[in-house]
């Protein structure tokens, strides 16, 4: 099938199916519902470092790329489990405004919930602390987790 845009803002596109029996209105509905597949390997590509890995090997890079998507999961599913205060938090430049978060920022929230609970960990131990326990300021802690 053939589509283009009658506006002219995209070029027109061919869009092949092996199943000549389906509608037309449906093969479409297959190419739109790519997009959030296209994002997500952009999003893992660009944060992870996927398919920039220099291993020694293909079978290195047949390995990592599961494991950084996995990573890429369970990253996103954290992020999801975090109060939305949290999750909202967008890193912004003057010169660029984002409206929502992106996975940067979603990966950043997670690591400052993973810090703030490890550093707010104590021991099972009752004994009397000798001296101040290490508390990071916020926007230290908000740098770092942007940066790491």
């Amino acid at each position: 099938m053939f589509i283009r845009n009658p506006e002219a803002r995209f070029p027109p596109q061919a869009l092949l199916c092996t199943d000549p029996t389906r509608e037309p209105a449906q093969i479409v509905g297959w190419f739109v519902r790519r997009w959030s597949v296209k994002v997500t390997f952009q999003e893992v590509r660009a944060h992870m470092g996927v398919e920039t890995q220099r291993p020694w090997s293909d079978t290195a890079i047949a390995r990592t790329t599961p494991c950084l998507l996995a990573l890429f999961s369970i990253v996103t599913l954290l992020a999801a489990q975090l109060p939305a205060r949290q999750r909202r938090r967008v890193a912004i430049a003057a010169w660029y405004l984002k409206p929502r978060s992106a996975f940067a920022d979603a990966l950043a929230a997670v690591r400052c919930a993973i810090w703030r609970e490890r550093t707010s960990a104590t021991s099972p131990r009752r004994r009397a602390q000798t001296k101040p326990r290490f508390r990071l300021p916020a926007p230290w802690a908000y740098a770092l987790c942007h940066a790491a």
